[in-house]
């Protein structure tokens, strides 16, 4: 019985994070829904969607990274809720990126022009930043016992292997995640999503403990804010241009160099 009192106000705050981040999710719908509505001006209208759906991604990621942190011992309830919340994010994130990963990839192969490129991309950067005072302001109400706002100030210095290593491991996982979404759209909505979800939970549990696999550099600036400002270059190299470095890599392995193979395969058995 004292052994179950005990776990008591565990679980309470694990509700309390799941019943924060489902709010945040509902509450980003709302605005949607709204925005939606007033299509007047096209670009103001993606600017609002890209900025609520970053904020939803950083906020909901802010919670459970801090959820996670309370058991790290057992991380399997950690990669269940990472699975669940990929799922309501591809579920309620349709038609945005909420990554400068995703939005360079579409103006690379020509499916975004570059004006509403970097309105996309603005409003990724601006929602990052605001996203980091939203979840101050919401921990620093104390919904549960490990919320106060200190924490979102503090650099939790993710990068646990050398420059090299941290930079092969972001730009493989932003080269197989983006490889997945370019190529996953022929299979059905229902699947695709659960494969998209099943991929990035197998991401997070291989290079979680490296560099946290965020292979997004709106999430990162937002999760990771005061690291920059303490090792900017480093931070930026890992979590900018190394997801970067995998999307170029991935459109030249696919635009270019698989089709060439092929060509090439194919004059030799004519000759």
């Amino acid at each position: 019985m004292s052994a179950l009192l005990e776990l008591l106000p565990e679980v309470r705050d694990t509700c309390t994070s799941l019943g924060l981040m489902l709010s945040i999710v509902l509450l980003a719908g709302l605005t949607r829904v709204v925005a939606r509505q007033q299509r007047h001006n096209p670009m103001v209208h993606g600017f609002v969607l890209e900025f609520v759906a970053t904020l939803q991604l950083c906020c909901c990621t802010h919670e459970l990274q801090l959820l996670s942190q309370q058991d790290p011992a057992h991380p399997t309830w950690t990669l269940t809720l990472v699975y669940f919340f990929s799922l309501v994010h591809g579920l309620t994130l349709v038609g945005t990126s909420s990554n400068p990963c995703g939005v360079m990839m579409q103006m690379l192969l020509g499916g975004m022009s570059p004006e509403v490129g970097a309105v996309r991309l603005l409003a990724q950067l601006m929602s990052a930043l605001a996203s980091r005072y939203c979840i101050s302001a919401l921990w620093s109400l104390g919904l549960a016992r490990y919320h106060f706002d200190e924490r979102s100030l503090a650099c939790k210095h993710p990068i646990h292997v050398d420059l090299p290593k941290a930079v092969v491991t972001e730009a493989l996982c932003s080269f197989i995640f983006h490889s997945a979404l370019l190529h996953f759209h022929e299979v059905r909505t229902k699947l695709r999503i659960h494969l998209l979800a099943a991929l990035i939970t197998f991401l997070v549990f291989a290079g979680g403990s490296l560099t946290g696999a965020v292979f997004n550099p709106a999430l990162a600036l937002s999760l990771h804010f005061p690291c920059f400002d303490e090792a900017f270059s480093q931070f930026f190299i890992v979590y900018c241009l190394a997801p970067s470095l995998g999307i170029l890599l991935m459109i030249l392995m696919f635009s270019f160099f698989l089709p060439w193979l092929h060509n090439n395969q194919t004059t030799n058995k004519k000759d």
